[in-house]
């Protein structure tokens, strides 16, 4: 047989990366126990491996970085250097090194140069001299997501045969260094399969116990069926046998007979409905665990992010990981990290204090941000919390005005939860700065989108001022089925995500009170908002009864009563979406199969709350005031700056005027109001600088959006465009069309 070498360099490039992720965990764990001998040797191991591995390869250029790392690590274990920050951070730069090449493998490169600068500061470093760590920005990138599903653990007593798909975390590929020993007896073995073969079974196994749903279901109607005409029976064996007629007898016989038949059908029908309802929660069980991961597969790479955000944003912090052991569908975790990294972010920009503003407060001056998982109720919840400010109700009324999304009465008028809930909006931050860093609002609405929207959870928050926040995302365990309630209205029957569904109850229809123009509950001390399903979906209106049931949703800090006419129960079914020509129906977030095949639609929480809020306050406006084109000033001395920004600004529709320094600014702004300014700093008579203080002092101009473009690059310069009331800061060097666009757009709205 010929070599395959494209085949042994993917397993390479899958050995490699583990390798490497080891090496950034134990580099992690040093930093809290640098006398940990055994962890050094085992790092030593991993970069020796990859040496040696590489080696074998030809792949030169990873032979060369992974020897020097190797040197260092040796050096380390040797004693003759100590693993304090410095050296930590050169063979983190060493791992992100290795990382690059081994995407530059995958991507069709056969053999990508070394990192010279880091390789020559490895040296140095390990032959004892002082090496200065070189210059490479680290990228905060997701956390790498698994490609494949993990491996069954065999039983004790009777090892079966799990299956593994390729590439597998959980069962390296031997290194050619150290040949794999020879199985000793009753060992597991192991099959490796592609990770779409392994989604293809799980897809099938969804629809099999989708559909033995149905058949459940229509094993019900058969069993009312079966009572039905038992008493029917009944009723026709009294009644001929009354008649004492003797010619009845073989009619009485026939039908003994034939109703003694059914029955027996019905029973063996129902016996064997119990008995696939056994086999199919197994088949699900096991095909599903083939498909789990542990969460720690996601957590353990956040622990390297969160520490190079920590230094990104000059705040020490302590993360604390818990119930990693948890697990979840792959599919899931494929596409939580994202919103796991924008959250943490959002944690430690907006959420955490700076050192001095903690203590200033009495709080700690290292920050603490934790992320746990825990099973809860056939889903499971993540949970990001952090210590830090908490969400401030009066930063997210300033920006909804000055964005034009509300008027100061509806604000007013508006609960906390609602409040809080607009945090997710597209393009809406609280930051009280947009750099080209951050504060752009491009990461909550990410965020609900993928929980919510994509993989139908629920994102619960939790915030207290001056505490912390919690943010809960709650999420179904896997992809191949989701936990439904199915409920019907006006003889329609609809589903609802089991993650967004709260409680039901049942009580009298008297207990319903009336509050302004709106009904609600009292639950627990809490006043819930009700409404029809029935009135939000359009369809004839119930009539009144004295017992009511109710279906209580949440999304985020809101939650809302449906009053439904049935509630049908718990089922498992499989979700599709929407066809292409359906996607903007914000109602539906996708379809399933009921009885006899009808097409059962499954609504959308967050949708269904802003419909109710629409039907009970008919009277509120609560859309942004009617559009009409911005006024746009800009001032620069640079008649050149000027007339770009105005062009580029005039294109989408706005209305620019120029001042050529911030006198002329401030006296025209004194003249007309505008909708934003932009201005430079450097400028004769009146810098920006002191222009947005002057304008913040104008009551006019208290909430007007101004936008800082300047050369100036330094956080003292981008800190006192903070002070002053600046609310973006845009530096020129990074300066585009778009760039200038978008910070408009997000300020204002539009």
């Amino acid at each position: 047989m010929a070599f395959d070498h494209a085949k042994f360099l993917l397993r390479f490039v899958e050995e490699a990366r583990e390798h490497c992720s080891r090496i950034s965990d134990g580099l992690l764990s040093l930093e809290h126990a640098p006398q940990d001998g055994e962890l050094i040797n085992a790092l030593f191991r991993s970069a020796h491996t990859i040496k040696g591995s590489s080696r074998m390869m030809k792949l030169l250029g990873v032979t060369e970085l992974a020897h020097r790392m190797e040197d260092l690590l040796d050096a380390v274990r040797g004693g003759r250097r100590s693993l304090d920050k410095t050296m930590a951070d050169l063979l983190f730069k060493g791992v992100d090194g290795l990382q690059g090449m081994l995407d530059q493998i995958a991507a069709g490169n056969q053999n990508p140069d070394p990192p010279e600068a880091i390789c020559e500061a490895l040296g140095q470093a390990a032959a004892g001299a002082e090496a200065e760590t070189p210059p490479v920005t680290t990228p905060v990138t997701p956390p790498p997501q698994p490609q494949s599903a993990p491996t069954a653990k065999p039983e004790p007593a009777t090892p079966p045969l799990p299956v593994m798909a390729t590439p597998s975390a959980s069962a390296p590929t031997p290194s050619p260094e150290t040949p794999p020993p020879a199985p000793k007896k009753g060992q597991a073995e192991y099959l490796r399969i592609h990770a779409a073969k392994l989604d293809d079974l799980i897809r099938l196994m969804g629809e099999i116990v989708s559909e033995h749903g149905r058949f459940r279901r229509e094993v019900r109607r058969l069993h009312e069926l079966e009572r039905s005409l038992t008493r029917r029976h009944t009723q026709m064996m009294e009644r001929l046998h009354a008649a004492e007629s003797g010619g009845h007898a073989p009619l009485l016989e026939t039908g003994e007979v034939l109703y003694n038949q059914l029955q027996e059908v019905v029973q063996t029908i129902q016996r064997t409905s119990l008995l696939q309802d056994h086999l199919m929660e197994d088949l699900q069980g096991t095909s599903l665990k083939m498909r789990m991961l542990p969460l720690s597969t996601v957590f353990d790479p956040l622990r390297r992010t969160v520490r190079d955000l920590s230094l990104e944003f000059d705040k020490p912090i302590e993360f604390v990981v818990e119930g990693g052991e948890t697990e979840l569908d792959r599919k899931i975790i494929d596409r939580i990290g994202d919103a796991l990294i924008h959250l943490i972010r959002n944690a430690l920009d907006h959420g955490l204090e700076t050192t001095a503003e903690r203590v200033a407060t009495g709080k700690p001056p290292q920050g603490t941000i934790t992320v746990s998982a825990c099973y809860d109720g056939g889903c499971v919840t993540i949970a990001i919390s952090d210590d830090g400010r908490g969400i401030l109700l009066e930063r997210i009324k300033e920006k909804a005005l000055a964005r034009r999304l509300f008027d100061q009465e509806s604000l007013a008028a508006m609960q906390r939860s609602e409040l809080i809930n607009l945090i997710f909006m597209p393009g809406f931050s609280t930051s009280p700065i947009i750099t080209d860093l951050s504060g752009r609002g491009v990461g909550m609405d990410v965020v609900r989108k993928s929980i919510v929207d994509d993989l139908k959870g629920t994102i619960v928050i939790d915030s207290q001022e001056g505490k912390g926040s919690t943010f809960l995302l709650r999420l179904p365990l896997n992809l191949a089925v989701f936990p439904l309630f199915l409920v019907s209205v006006a003889d329609k029957t609809c589903a609802l995500p089991a993650t967004g569904v709260v409680e039901m109850l049942s009580l009298p229809s008297a207990e319903l009170i009336e509050i302004v123009n709106k009904r609600a509950i009292r639950l627990r001390e809490q006043l819930i908002p009700v409404e029809e399903l029935g009135v939000i979906l359009g369809l004839p209106h119930a009539t009144a009864a004295a017992e009511v049931l109710i279906v209580i949703i949440r999304d985020g800090e809101e939650k809302l009563g449906l009053l439904v006419d049935d509630i049908h129960g718990r089922e498992e079914m499989v979700v599709k979406p929407l066809p292409d020509h359906l996607q903007g129906l914000r109602l539906v977030s996708g379809v399933t199969i009921g009885e006899r095949n009808s097409v059962l639609n499954l609504l959308h929480i967050p949708e269904l709350l802003r419909r109710a809020r629409e039907i009970a306050e008919p009277a509120r406006d609560r859309e942004a005031p009617a559009s009409r084109t911005a006024t746009i000033l800009v001032v620069d001395d640079s008649y050149n700056t000027r007339e770009i920004e105005k062009s580029i600004l005039e294109a989408c529709g706005y209305q620019v005027e120029t001042a050529g320094d911030g006198e002329e600014g401030f006296e025209k702004s004194r003249e007309r109001l505008y909708d934003l300014i932009v201005t430079d700093v450097e400028m004769p008579r009146l810098d920006g600088f002191s222009l947005t203080e002057r304008l913040r002092a104008d009551d006019r101009y208290h909430l007007t959006p101004i936008i800082i473009v300047t050369s100036r690059e330094k956080d003292e310069d981008k800190k006192r465009g903070i002070r002053v009331g600046a609310n973006a800061y845009i530096v020129k060097g990074a300066f585009d069309q778009s760039n200038l666009i978008e910070t408009v757009r997000s300020l204002i709205g539009y």
